[in-house]
Order: structure tokens, then C-alpha cells, then sequence
């Protein structure tokens, strides 16, 4: 989406404001949804979540490509974050009940490359192909494909739960039973988001009201949707346990005991609050480097996937092996080593990243770049493996759900409005970029701040888990 701002501003005519409603219309989307559909993850079938997420994410992507109207837009941006929503607790949970000893953490880092290389193919993509066919083209290339994967996804396999069905039947069931489904869920959001555009465009017909409070009455239909289909989805999760018979039930009253523990773990409070900072500095990053590239480099988003894109890239994809590798390797001796592994990045990293905003010689930039991406990806792997160490296997998607509800609201989601409103202030987006990097190193500290309190809390999910086979 940060690729195409200019050319989406351009052919809809549209505000600021309601850029920025666009940017982070996935992000909040995102963290709403994340931790109901973790919890129905947990309780139901990690890999329908996984497809169903799968499947909502490119529709939606490609769906951007045919609007005519903001709403649209909004509307489509919001539906790629609630299919990322079921995707990412879920899948994370999977990779942790095939790799459960020492590379667990390195496990996560491969998963966590496709983010790497997302991020910065999909700005070098979607800036070289919005440059040449058009912003509309960039989101149907970029979608349709995707559908594949969701059928690959419904072949995945959990290990405690039955294999998949074939895949005719997986496609029939789809079609029989998926659309209702989906409409069940989706109606209130389509509902609301259309309410909120008619008035929106209503208030738009007279001169005297500024088109910010047309965007955020749109905003209030759009919220009012989002929190009324999250509020259905719970209930689900709920509902389909107890029909499922005791031992579903049990399981439930299971997830709530276990629940209750994840509250009372100090580990996880450190892990909450310094993730929520280090996806604010990396995320804030990702929103305005092509904006910042154009400003103060003068170069175009092509030219700057086409130049420094595959440094980037380089620096994200060793920096999430390397993390996950690392973090491992010192796992083995000391119970600290993933908590370690996830804060020294964004510590080591901050002055690297500050001088990376700061350089005016372009020839130190592609290193900078590199080494920047490198330390600010160490945490993906072995965060998440922290959060899987001291939580109960039973509610391991729905604490990861959790967590990326609290970081992204707390975190990415206020970073491309913050940093824009300083710019605004400043008149200088280098000046308002580096808080970034000041941040990305408070949130570093926070994490190893778990370092005191991490072992206490595997030892006490180890004894849980003791407790729980003897009793089976």
C-alpha cells in the first residue's frame, strides 16, 4: 500500500487523512481479529483458520484493484488484515508442535523470512509495477496468485488432529458451506462500512464541511463493523466447542485455567510491552522509506527496490536465520538465550538505523541498509519462541493472537500517523524518523528486562504440563 500512495491519492482524489486511514486500516483490523481467531485456531483446526485467512488476504488484495470509491479501498485494506489475522497466531502454533526442543526458535526465523521478503518485494514490485501498468494492476498481480496458496494450505497437517480431507472435498465443502460462512461474518462490516459511506458522501455534497469529517464518520461506521464481527467470533469458538461434547468442553475449561496462568506470567508483560515498541520502530520504518527515499534522496520507489531493495532484502532474511540460529544455540546453555537474542537486536541495531536515516552519501546506504535489516529481524524467531516457552501448549495460537493484538495497537498502528504528525510539525521527515530508532532501543531494554523472570516461568509451565500428563 506505501508503494501506490501518491498514485491512489492522485486517481481518487483523496485527502491525507484519508491516506492514512488506508495505511492503517490493516493494521488495526489485524490486532481486533488476531486473538478471536487464534482462540478458534486453538479449539477448532489451526489449518482451516490458516486457509480461511489465506483465501480472505489475496481476494481482498485483489479486490483493491476494482474500486472506484475510498470506501472501497478501505474496506478491502481492512479485509487483508483480518485474513493476516487468522494466518499468522495459527501458523506460528503449527510450526511449534513440529519443532517443540531447540530449534524452535530458528524454525519461526525461516517462517518469519517470507516476512522479510514480503516487505521489501512487495514495495519493489508494487512500485515498478504501479510505475509502468498502472497502482490498480499492482493489486490484482499481487493477489490472485495468493489463491493458490490457500489451497495448498488446507493440505497442511497438524500432528494432534486428524490429516485433511482431499482436496475435491475440501473445494466442495468450501463452496457448500464457505460463503455462508463468510457472509455470516462479513455482513456486519459490509453493513456498517456501507452506512458510514453514504454519509459519508452525503456530507461530501456541501461545500462548508471538510472532508476529515466525512472520512471520520466513515471511520466510526467502520469501527462499529469491525468490533460488531469480532464480537460473533467469539461466540463461535464458544459454541462450537460445546457442541463438539466433553472432551471439547474440557479442553475449553483447560484454555481458561490456562488463561488465567498467562496472566500471572512476568515474563510475558516484558515480552508484551518491548514488542509493542520494537514493531513501532520496524513497521514505522517500512511506512515511510519509500517517502523517505523520495524526499530526501530524490529516487523513485522502483529505483529504490531496483537499488537498495535486494540489500534489504539480504540483511532480512540473514538477520531472521541468524536471530533464530543464535537464539537457539545459547537456548541450549543458558534458558535466556531467545529473550537475549530478541532485545540485543534492536539495541546493537538502533545506532545503525539512526545513521542510516542520517547519511547523505548515498554510497554508505545500501551497507547501512543492510545491517540495519539484519539486527531489526534477529527478533522474529526467537520472540515468538519465548512467548511459546512460557505459555501452555492448549493456548499457545491464542496467546500469540494476543500478542499481536497488543503490538500492533500499541505499536505499528500509531507509528505512520505519529511519525507523519511530526513531520507535519518539524517540516523535516528525517528529524520525525528518528524516533524511530530511539524507540527500537527502549523496546529492546524492556525485553531483556524477561531475562530475570524467564526461566522461573518455563519452569513452572514444565511442571504444568508434568501435571496435566499425570493426571491423563
Amino acid at each position: 500500500m506505501y508503494a501506490v500512495f501518491e498514485p491512489v491519492k492522485r486517481d481518487l482524489h483523496l485527502s491525507d487523512a484519508q491516506l492514512g486511514w488506508l495505511g492503517s486500516a490493516y493494521i488495526v483490523v489485524l490486532s481486533l481479529a488476531a486473538l478471536p481467531l487464534g482462540v478458534i485456531g486453538d479449539l477448532r483446526s489451526r489449518r482451516s483458520v490458516i486457509t480461511f485467512g489465506v483465501a480472505i488476504w489475496t481476494a481482498s488484495t485483489a479486490a483493491g484493484g476494482f474500486v472506484r470509491r475510498f470506501w472501497q479501498l478501505f474496506t478491502c485494506r481492512a479485509l487483508v488484515g483480518f485474513g493476516e489475522a487468522g494466518y499468522a497466531p495459527a501458523a506460528q502454533a503449527i510450526i511449534a508442535q513440529y519443532y517443540r526442543g531447540r530449534r524452535r526458535a530458528f524454525a519461526i526465523g525461516v517462517y518469519s523470512v517470507g516476512m522479510a521478503l514480503g516487505g521489501v518485494l512487495g514495495i519493489w514490485f508494487g512500485g515498478v509495477i504501479a510505475e509502468r501498468y498502472g497502482w490498480r494492476w499492482a493489486f490484482i498481480w499481487m493477489g490472485f496468485p495468493g489463491l493458490i496458496l490457500a489451497v495448498l494450505a488446507s493440505r497442511l497437517r497438524e500432528l494432534d488432529r486428524r490429516p485433511p480431507p482431499p482436496i475435491l472435498e475440501t473445494l466442495q465443502r468450501w463452496w457448500q458451506h464457505g460463503m455462508r460462512g463468510v457472509m455470516y461474518y462479513v455482513r456486519p462490516l459490509a453493513t456498517c462500512a456501507g452506512i458510514g459511506a453514504l454519509l459519508a458522501g452525503f456530507l461530501s455534497l456541501f461545500e462548508g464541511i471538510p472532508s476529515q469529517f466525512g472520512t471520520a464518520v466513515f471511520g466510526v461506521g467502520m469501527s462499529v463493523g469491525i468490533a460488531w464481527t469480532v464480537w460473533r467470533l467469539v461466540p463461535l469458538a464458544v459454541r462450537r466447542t460445546t457442541e463438539a461434547g466433553a472432551v471439547a468442553a474440557g479442553a475449553f475449561d483447560d484454555f481458561q485455567n490456562a488463561a488465567i496462568l498467562v496472566l500471572r506470567t512476568p515474563t510475558l508483560i516484558w515480552v508484551f510491552l518491548g514488542g509493542a515498541m520494537v514493531t513501532f520502530a520496524v513497521n514505522g520504518l517500512i511506512a515511510w522509506a519509500a517517502a523517505f527515499m523520495q524526499r530526501m534522496h530524490g529516487l523513485s520507489v522502483a529505483r529504490v527496490g531496483g537499488e537498495f531493495g535486494l540489500w534489504a532484502l539480504a540483511g532480512g532474511v540473514l538477520g531472521a536465520l541468524v536471530g533464530g540460529r543464535l537464539a537457539d544455540r545459547l537456548q541450549q546453555r543458558w534458558r535466556g538465550g531467545r529473550v537475549l537474542a530478541s532485545g540485543a537486536g534492536f539495541v546493537l541495531g538502533a545506532p545503525v538505523c539512526a545513521a542510516l536515516l542520517l547519511v547523505h552519501d548515498l554510497r554508505w546506504f545500501a551497507p547501512l541498509i543492510l545491517a540495519t535489516y539484519f539486527l531489526y529481524t534477529w527478533y522474529n524467531g526467537p520472540l515468538a519462541a519465548v512467548i511459546l516457552d512460557v505459555v501452555p501448549p492448549a493456548v499457545q495460537a491464542s496467546v500469540l493472537g494476543a500478542f499481536v493484538l497488543f503490538s500492533h495497537l500499541a505499536g505499528d498502528a500509531l507509528a505512520p500517523p505519529l511519525i507523519g504528525y511530526l513531520s507535519d510539525r518539524t517540516g523535516d521527515l528525517r528529524t520525525a524518523m528518528l524516533l524511530l530508532p530511539a524507540v527500537g532501543l527502549l523496546g529492546g531494554l524492556v525485553i531483556l528486562i524477561a531475562l530475570q523472570t524467564v526461566a522461573r516461568d518455563m519452569r513452572r509451565v514444565t511442571a504444568l504440563d508434568i501435571h496435566v500428563s499425570g493426571q491423563g
